[in-house]
């Protein structure tokens, strides 16, 4: 009885491997390069097959051959570009049994096949004649190696021979699998030898057709140059009936078209050009590239604009949670608009750490509005004429980023989203951000000409929305003309809320999975939250779902027998490992020479442990961590605030002269700046100074100047809602910063208990501690 044995399955494309042949083989797909990894994890046996159609990508079992080779994995070597090449050898031949299609690889059971042999007086007949008509084949293909055929003489296995044979003629990939399918050896190589004799056939007729054509090369040269010469002169005569047709096709369009009277009669003009030039002249291939922008841009063609409030409000509250100061803009946007058509589109900023739901938010205005959507991602643009277009008189000409949009939208009035504003560059060829100006002004954007189709198009119906992560780096002349409107992180209950309606429902639709067989609970999502992602938006916590997601399928298909998977905060460790980081032991509760600061990145808001050591010196102070001029001046701020309180705190004249003082901010290698740090600066040195220890669990943020007045800062709602997302249940802030705690969520506000000083002896009061208790000062 034959034993079935299960393997991995790789489908081949192009190629058939026999039994005993040592080949190479480049894998790319998923499903084969994990079924790879999975046999080089066992015994480093798989199942090839051949694919009946090459051209399919994720064959199913009527799609494969059933009967293939065991291989076993000599090598493997990855390459840059993604696939993998592996060396196989071909060990035996079998049949498929049973075939599983799982989401991660194919699964085959297979059975051994074994061919009829014949007898000995008879094996030593067949061989002589194979080996020496391979021979012949061998003298006539030059590339087979005069080695190979002393080898076969000496193997003493037919099988062997008739497969090593069929591995080196030149077959077909349909005569090489009914070769591997010949199970009685006689008549495999019969089907060999037969393939010889035809390839010598074919051999002996392509040296006489190489000779014929030599022949017959001079007369075939002075055919095509005369040939040549006539298509010249037929086109020169006005003969050439497609370039007239291309003529007559702009011609219509440019007559049936709504074209603007400046744009009909530029047209026109050069339409004229172009029928006066020759078909074979460089220069009418630009001319009708040319017309061909003009006709292809939707001049005079505009969507109706949804006016229906209620129904916008519907699909905004359907696309996003929270994100409420965008979406009420949007809305009165939209109700004046009920009123009048010729409000001046306005130019909306999103700025937001990455993952906050920007681009996705622009998507669903367009949506909400009735109007075409068309992206232009700015991140890396340097060259004024990406923006303006190449002037026509360049090689290689085209209208710029701008024209190419309103094209795709198919509209004159659609959303364009300029993404990523805040990282557009400059060099010699010129400075994109001021191209930028005339079309994002709208006293300006009525008539926006650009270089290559030198004609002015009316951009004042788009509704532009441009993104960045950080306004800083936004050009001024545009920051003036746009409406900045602040896209923050999310709080973990906001995190909750977007994956359970958006997130799982996506992923489980991508997953081709039912809910109600991977549950996902509220207690894991606020686990991965907390203790696997830590981050403004829902980007990681996306991704650590989707990862829940396919751990659990492929938990399914191992039990068959259990019929749903239940994810909660008790077993999240199983499946996403320990936890990444951990809230309770960040920050040490008490310690001197350390204060708690908030930091605004443009990724979101963070926690920053300044820390500051004193030791035996000449007076000097050092400051470390990759820090910029601003941070500098505030730590020499500091230092002098500092030594006008020493008094207060007792510390002694000498500790400034005869110590020195090391300034540490952590994580070096990130570059850290900005006007926020100078009362943590002046907390951490009064404590190492004093020897007074910290309450390490109050964070703050705010700029001291030389009075000791704790000035106001930037950034409030991302940096609470980082103090939030690491359990610190108390923060102080500058009092002129009170106001700012409106853009706080109501369930941070509740959670945070806020302090609010005017100066820093203020923030001494809030944080040193003496003997375990608050020190009065």
């Amino acid at each position: 009885m034959k034993i079935n044995e299960q393997y991995t399955l790789i489908p081949l494309r192009d190629m058939v491997i026999f039994p005993y042949m040592i080949t190479p083989v480049f894998v790319g797909r998923k499903k084969s390069i994990n079924a790879l990894e999975i046999a080089d994890d066992t015994d480093k046996k798989l199942f090839i097959t051949l694919q009946k159609d090459s051209k399919i990508d994720n064959p199913k079992e009527d799609d494969l051959h059933n009967i293939g080779v065991v291989v076993k994995i000599l090598q493997i070597l990855k390459l840059p570009d993604g696939t993998v090449k592996v060396l196989f050898e071909g060990i035996k031949k079998a049949r498929i049994v049973n075939f599983v299609d799982a989401p991660d690889s194919y699964y085959v059971d297979v059975e051994e096949i074994e061919d009829f042999t014949v007898n000995e007086e008879e094996a030593k007949i067949l061989k002589t004649y194979l080996i020496s008509d391979f021979e012949n084949y061998a003298i006539v293909h030059k590339k087979i190696p005069k080695e190979l055929v002393e080898t076969l003489k000496d193997i003493d296995d037919l099988e062997k021979i008739s497969y090593m044979i069929a591995s080196q003629i030149h077959l077909r990939i349909k005569e090489q699998q009914e070769i591997l399918e010949e199970s009685h050896l006689k008549s495999r190589i019969e089907k060999i030898l037969e393939f010889i004799k035809t390839e010598e056939e074919i051999a002996k007729i392509d040296a006489r057709i190489k000779q014929r054509v030599k022949a017959q090369m001079a007369k075939a040269q002075k055919e095509y140059y005369l040939n040549e010469q006539i298509k010249s002169i037929n086109k020169e005569l006005g003969r050439d009936e497609d370039f007239k047709e291309d003529i007559e096709e702009i011609e219509t369009k440019i007559k049936e078209m709504d074209l603007p009277t400046h744009v009909e009669e530029k047209a026109k003009r050069e339409l004229k050009k172009l029928k006066l030039m020759s078909p074979m002249s460089s220069e009418s291939a630009v001319v009708r590239n040319y017309l061909d922008w003009i006709v292809s841009l939707p001049w005079g063609i505009y969507t109706e604009d949804l006016k229906d409030i209620d129904k916008a409000k519907e699909i905004l509250d359907r696309d996003h949670f929270g994100l409420e100061k965008p979406k009420e803009r949007i809305l009165e946007f939209l109700a004046v608009r009920t009123l009048s058509d010729d409000v001046k589109g306005p130019i909306l900023c999103f700025v937001g750490p990455p993952g906050v739901g920007k681009t996705s938010l622009a998507k669903s205005i367009s949506e909400a509005m009735n109007k075409n959507f068309v992206r232009i991602s700015l991140g890396g643009v340097r060259d004024e004429a990406e923006i303006r277009g190449h002037r026509r008189t360049y090689i290689g000409a085209l209208p710029g980023k701008l024209i190419n949009a309103m094209k795709k939208a198919g509209s004159m009035n659609p959303v364009i989203l300029l993404d990523e504003i805040d990282k557009l560059g400059s060099d010699f060829r010129g400075d994109p951000s001021a191209a930028l100006l005339e079309a994002l002004d709208p006293e300006q954007n009525k008539n926006f000409n650009d270089h290559y189709l030198e004609v002015e198009c009316d951009l004042s119906k788009v509704f532009f929305i441009t993104t960045a992560n950080s306004v800083e780096t936004i050009p001024p002349a545009l920051y003036d003309r746009m409406e900045i409107i602040p896209v923050a992180g999310y709080t973990e209950a906001e995190k909750l809320n977007i994956a359970k309606k958006f997130l799982l429902p996506k992923l489980y639709k991508e997953h081709h999975i039912d809910k109600t067989k991977i549950k996902i609970t509220d207690s894991a999502i606020y686990e991965i939250i907390r203790f696997y992602t830590r981050e403004a938006g829902v980007r990681n916590l996306e991704r650590e779902l989707a990862s829940l997601i396919r751990k659990g399928i492929k938990q399914l298909l191992n039990m068959k027998n259990r019929k749903s998977v239940r994810i909660s905060s008790r077993n999240i460790e199983k499946y996403l490992g320990i936890k990444k980081f951990k809230l309770d032991s960040i920050i040490e509760p008490e310690e001197i020479g350390v204060a708690t600061g908030l930091a605004w990145t443009p990724y979101g808001g963070d926690i920053l442990q300044i820390e500051v050591a004193v030791f035996n010196g000449n007076g000097n102070m050092k400051i470390t961590g990759h820090i910029g001029d601003v941070m500098q001046e505030s730590a020499q701020t500091a230092l002098s605030v500092v030594k006008s309180r020493a008094g207060k705190f007792n510390i002694p004249a000498y500790k400034f002269k005869d110590y020195d003082i090391h300034i540490h901010v952590p994580e070096g290698a990130v570059p850290k700046d900005g006007p926020s740090a100078g009362i943590t600066i002046c907390t951490a040195l009064i404590s190492a100074l004093s020897e007074i220890k910290v309450n390490c669990r109050i964070a703050m943020t705010g700029e001291v100047n030389l009075r000791g007045r704790v000035l106001p800062i930037g950034g409030v709602k991302e940096k609470v809602l980082a103090a939030h997302r690491i359990g610190l249940k108390q923060v102080i802030l500058p009092e002129d910063n009170r106001k700012d705690l409106t853009e706080i969520p109501p369930d941070v506000r509740s959670e945070v208990h806020f302090a609010f000083v005017k100066s820093i002896d203020e923030v001494f009061e809030e944080v040193l501690i003496k003997n375990n208790r608050k020190k009065v000062i």
